[in-house]
């Protein structure tokens, strides 16, 4: 049977660091033997690119036949 996890103020401390101040990404908490052992954070930065915007509508004559 598992052992219940062990939680105390200092890793919900280091898990609240780990999570403050992240906008996109994932934080993973690693478990052996029913204790933390490590905090893994992955981090994405997510850029603007003006080339990727919607494009303009383009104002076209009508076609004319000759």
């Amino acid at each position: 049977m598992a052992k219940p996890l062990e939680v105390d103020e200092r890793w919900l401390g280091r898990i609240a660091e780990q999570v403050n101040g992240l906008e996109y990404g994932e934080v993973n908490i690693v478990v052996h033997d029913g204790r933390i052992v490590q905090i893994e954070r992955k981090e994405r930065k997510r850029y603007d690119d003006p080339s990727r915007s919607v494009p303009k509508q383009v104002q076209r004559e009508p076609y004319k036949q000759a």
